[in-house]
């Protein structure tokens, strides 16, 4: 039963509304034992990706079930800024949505609509399978309305040129800048280090600082994450799960073949 003194509240949302940062491990394979794994690693959400991998609705709905109580909250970025297909993310249980090419403030106003229930949005009655796996499944529609964080994507030009009406939009939780997609819409071909590419990000962060919205943008590595949060970024989109594996494998792999090398030389022929 709920208890109102006790209502749960998203660990994401409460540590970004301490100022402190999170992080997310990007889930691309449509299999429920790695995200289930992933999640008892340490970080605070696992971003599953169903714009750029085969991932459907049904895994989505085994992985959110899969990772029910532990530490990393399901949040889902979905192919498209619809409200039908966040409706579909939401009913499957997921805390966040990840809304991919919202350049313009009237998107933005309806990835918000689409992750709130009337009047406040536009959001269907229908959620029974996201109450199965929700913490306080009684009050599921005020806690969700409270706790479903909403992500917007900025990487196109155009979302640079509105970023100060969308940042200004009510209910939207993070401005997240697709750094790649942003090189790219700037003609850049994904070059990650031009001084274009450097000052759009300088607008949305300082559009962001003034509307009081979280900032992020992927992280590939810990001392990237350092220097972000210095710059005023709170989340972070961390490597895939296969992006973590090929790395182990080098850390495992390399020392070894240098051995090998090392023991090779000292063969006499």
């Amino acid at each position: 039963m709920s208890d109102a003194n006790q209502a749960w509240e998203s660990p994401v949302k409460k540590r970004l509304r301490a100022g402190e940062p999170v992080i997310a491990a990007t889930i691309t394979v449509a299999n429920v034992d790695v995200a289930a794994h992933t999640a008892t690693m340490g970080f605070d959400f696992l971003w599953i990706e169903m714009e750029h991998s085969p991932i459907t609705l049904e895994t989505l709905r085994n992985m959110v079930l899969a990772t029910r109580g532990m530490k990393a909250l399901p949040f889902a970025r979905v192919p498209v800024n619809e409200i039908w297909m966040a409706k579909r993310v939401l009913d499957a249980g997921v805390s966040g949505v990840i809304f991919p090419f919202t350049s313009t403030p009237e998107l933005a106003a309806q990835a918000v609509a689409a992750c709130r229930y009337p009047p406040a949005g536009r959001r269907g009655s229908g959620a029974n399978l996201a109450k199965l796996c929700w913490p306080d499944p009684d009050a599921y529609a005020d806690s969700a309305d409270k706790n479903v964080v909403v992500i917007t994507i900025i990487e196109e030009v155009r979302a640079v040129e509105n970023v100060e009406a969308i940042a200004a939009t009510p209910g939207i939780d993070i401005l997240f800048i697709g750094t790649s997609d942003l090189s790219f819409s700037l003609g850049l071909r994904g070059n990650q280090e031009h001084p274009r590419l450097e000052e759009a990000i300088g607008k949305v962060v300082a559009a962001a600082k003034r509307n009081g919205k979280v900032v992020g943008r992927p992280a590939a590595t810990p001392d990237q994450v350092k220097k972000y949060i210095a710059q005023g970024f709170g989340f972070f989109q961390a490597p895939t799960e296969l992006g973590f594996m090929a790395a182990g494998a080098r850390e495992y792999l390399e020392p070894l073949e240098r051995s090998a090398l090392k023991a090779k030389s000292k063969v006499i022929y």
